[in-house]
């Protein structure tokens, strides 16, 4: 039996209307829980996955790490349902040896470099070399970093590596749970340490860069399914499109950079 070009392509458009209304009627609610290191470039893809696949996708933030009430794994112990995390590698690894995340689900994601910012129209001082960094430092009246992977980095061991760990006690403050960037572009700190990720989307701040190689630490950001997860493959679909080659145009925009699907196999 033949059809009519016209008549064909009615029956084309029909069956995909049935497949669109199939899929929707299948869609699945996937919720995520996700640091502030990806937030900026997450915020930009998620309209689209859920435009390419009909999937809802439902977001909590909070820092990979600490105890704030947000933190994500203060979230997961007391029950707060998840089916994606989306956090630091080695804090996304600690979950996995806990039994919250499976194994072979972890994918690392981009890597995120550690910058400086000031205040909108501060002088930006000199942060080309390790000298230069502690002559700044030593120079700021206040410095604030996160509770989160740069923090850590920053206040355990770069402090230390500059030889300046006593002379930043007082006036060095951990900033739990919120941006950086929001205290230093309230005045309330001279120089703020955070991925740039974080701190580029915050108004009030000027970034001066990236911390010079000798003193830069890269952070990891991975993802995982959680154990408890009620949409694994879905959750699995949202992961991959996060590490497609689609994503690196907004991951590059928000400070990161994409690590190829290949190098993490």
């Amino acid at each position: 039996m033949k059809f009519k070009p016209t008549t064909l392509r009615a029956l084309l458009l029909g069956l995909a209307g049935v497949l669109l209304l199939a899929g929707a009627a299948d869609a699945a609610e996937i919720r995520v829980m996700i640091s502030g290191g990806l937030t900026a470039a997450y915020q930009a893809l998620v309209p689209e996955f859920e435009r390419l696949t009909g999937n809802k996708v439902l977001t909590s933030y909070g820092p990979s790490m600490g105890t704030t009430v947000n933190a994500i794994p203060v979230r997961l112990e007391r029950g707060e349902p998840a089916d994606v995390l989306i956090m630091v590698g080695y804090a996304l690894d600690s979950l996995v040896k806990q039994g919250k995340v499976v194994a072979d689900s972890r994918v690392d994601l981009v890597k995120s470099p550690i910058g400086i910012a000031v205040k909108s129209g501060a002088p930006k001082p000199d942060i080309s070399s390790a000298d230069a960094v502690r002559r700044a430092l030593l120079a700021a009246k206040s410095v604030a970093y996160s509770d989160s992977a740069s923090g850590v980095y920053v206040s355990t061991e770069m402090f230390a590596r500059l030889g300046i760990a006593d002379a930043m006690k007082d006036k060095a403050k951990q900033i739990p749970a919120d941006p950086v960037a929001g205290v230093v572009a309230r005045g309330d700190a001279e120089i703020g340490f955070q991925q740039i990720s974080e701190m580029l989307p915050v108004p009030g701040v000027d970034i001066v860069g990236q911390l010079p190689p000798e003193l830069q630490k890269i952070t990891v950001f991975s993802a995982g399914i959680t154990t408890v997860s009620r949409e694994p493959e879905a959750g699995k679909a949202l992961i991959k499109f996060l590490g497609s080659p689609a994503a690196g145009a907004a991951i590059v925009k928000s400070g990161m950079e994409p690590i190829p699907a290949s190098a993490t196999n």
